[in-house]
């Protein structure tokens, strides 16, 4: 299967292309290709002539974003909605990568598909906003929702907590917010299964449930790092967007794709980061 995928020079992009090997994958970053161009798209989707366009571009930056409300929109929203457009009027499935950040993290249990959405921040609104706008334009859509996702570069928990344990000699996490990590190549394997699922949408994320704290003591333990960590509370680490308070995800549904325990994750990125 001949896939276009946007958003190719993010970690997730960096992983499909990894992990799609059965498919022609031809990757499009950012700086060549601005989803919400609907010209750009148009030349793209007449030059690939992809069975498949896999959407990976997101405007991810949270704190940014509530500065920045018009350009999330116009990668989140404006971006999902060409995409589906331009490969609905062609007949081209699309399979959208969304976020956790979808929730407000007050239900107290996992999340599962059904659940009601109710974001709590710009980032998390234009996500959903992409959403929206994929099932209403395309319905031959996968909508794969993640959470916590990290890989081996790029910006993310993970590598930061890793940078600062190299220069810091103490850590300060907040032990109150509550996920399922999701490591990069394990959600990439994860897309490519969900193509032979039926189309709609779906919660992908490794599982298990585990705090911030707990997910940077995992991390630097499985590096070896000695730099001690200490639990804080949410309200001690203030940021420009608020932070949804528990946005594990679940699944409910009978054809739902399971994904390794988050510790599987965060043993690959060790590995993976230390040349092993």
């Amino acid at each position: 299967m001949r896939v276009l995928l946007t958003g190719a020079g993010g970690q997730l992009g960096l992983a499909v292309a990894h992990v799609f090997r059965r498919h022609e994958v031809v990757g499009r970053a950012h700086a060549a290709l601005d989803v919400a161009d609907a010209e750009a798209v148009e030349a793209a989707l007449a030059e690939v002539r992809p069975e498949l366009v896999l959407n990976a571009a997101a405007y991810t930056a949270v704190d940014r974003a509530e500065d920045e409300p018009e350009a999330a929109d116009r990668v989140n929203r404006e971006g999902a909605r060409v995409l589906a457009v331009a490969t609905a009027r062609r007949g081209i499935p699309v399979l959208h990568v969304s976020t956790d950040y979808v929730f407000d993290g007050e239900k107290g249990a996992p999340y599962v598909e059904s659940d009601a959405t109710h974001p709590l921040g710009v980032y998390g609104a234009s996500k959903l906003a992409g959403e929206e706008e994929v099932r209403r334009a395309n319905p031959r859509h996968w909508i794969a929702r993640t959470a916590w996702l990290y890989g081996p570069v790029g910006r993310n928990f993970a590598t930061s907590i890793r940078a600062a344990a190299e220069r810091e000699p103490k850590l300060r996490v907040v032990d109150d917010q509550w996920g399922s990590p999701t490591w990069a190549p394990h959600l990439a394997a994860a897309l490519e299964r969900l193509l032979e699922r039926a189309p709609g949408t779906y919660h992908l994320a490794n599982a298990g449930v585990t705090s911030r704290f707990d997910f940077a003591c995992a991390l630097l333990a499985a590096l070896g790092s000695a730099t001690p960590v200490e639990p804080i509370p949410t309200s001690a680490w203030p940021t420009r967007a608020r932070r949804p308070r528990n946005t594990a995800l679940a699944s409910e549904r009978a054809d739902a794709i399971a994904l390794p325990d988050w510790r599987e994750g965060v043993d690959e990125f060790a590995k993976t980061v230390s040349g092993a």
